[in-house]
């Protein structure tokens, strides 16, 4: 089971750690943590949430997840402050060192720490108590693979390249709430989550894909944006699934769109939006 560290909490068995933001895991960070299992020593990493443009890949809550199935026994959770912001790389490390009992640490060659990010690998190297892993950083056609080439894609709707770079894809993980129940009224009931506001946002748009819940994997229709066939403005997601029938109101559930499909668009009429619905769910 994946410890979770917070301020003041420390893990004092001998471990192999990770350092880095990770505010997701991809395939880049695979190599990693590759290195690290080699050690024998349970592996950990530290995430920091909030700073980055936009927001954040995923919410803590999710990478809790993705950290769990990926392999880890504990996480080091910082949120980004302006006391974080204004720590010097020297007390970074002696901070971080003293709550954790670290004999291996692992990093990419461009990991950067500290106030004004001065501080740099050879710094790592000297203050750790232990051997420092940098290694080289993992390419795609050239480009390096990062956090911010994620990003691009989940704005221009790109899912296809956004799930080849992040590890087990990308997805949307809340509780189901009550919508208003419009779908019900035409054949398409809709499950309805909250896209957290420090959540880096889809392009608006009809995606395909799934949806896993208490009752199984289901394929999907997800819609992140606004409603403008019922005059909602207000951004939401809403996913129909494809095969399922019953309540999962106040479940967690999580949502992986795979496809754009098309941009939100006003429908003249009710029968008109059922329709594009049945040819959305003949896609998927």
């Amino acid at each position: 089971m994946l410890k979770v560290l917070h301020d003041g909490e420390n893990y004092k068995e001998p471990c192999a750690l990770l350092l880095g933001g990770f505010d997701g895991f991809h395939i880049g960070h695979e190599t990693l943590l590759a290195k690290a299992k080699e050690t024998g020593l349970p592996v950990g990493l530290t995430t920091i949430s909030g700073g980055k443009f936009g927001g954040d890949v995923f919410t803590f809550a999710e990478r809790e997840f993705i950290f769990a199935r990926e392999g880890f026994s504990f996480v080091h959770e910082i949120e980004f402050s302006e006391s974080l912001k204004n720590t010097s790389a020297d007390d970074f490390l002696r901070g971080l060192f003293e709550k954790i009992n670290v004999k291996a640490v692992f990093c990419g060659e461009d990991f950067r720490f500290g106030k004004d990010a001065l501080g740099t690998i050879e710094l790592l190297k000297q203050s750790a108590p232990c051997p420092v892993t940098a290694l080289p950083l993992k390419t795609d056609g050239g480009e390096k693979i990062a956090t911010s080439t994620v990003k691009k894609c989940l704005l221009g709707g790109d899912l296809k390249n956004a799930n080849r770079i992040l590890s087990g894809g990308f997805f949307l993980q809340g509780r189901v709430e009550r919508g208003r129940g419009v779908g019900h009224t035409y054949g398409f009931p809709t499950l309805n989550l909250t896209y957290p506001n420090t959540k880096f946002p889809l392009k608006e748009g009809v995606y395909g894909g799934f949806a896993e819940t208490g009752a199984g994997r289901f394929p999907a229709i997800i819609n992140f944006g606004a409603r403008p066939t019922f005059g909602v403005e207000e951004k939401k997601t809403e996913a129909y699934l494809k095969g399922f029938s019953g309540d999962l109101y106040g479940t967690e559930i999580r949502i992986y769109p795979t496809e754009f499909l098309r941009p939100v668009q006003k429908f003249s009429s009710e029968t008109e939006l059922k329709n594009q619905l049945k040819k959305d769910i003949e896609k998927v």
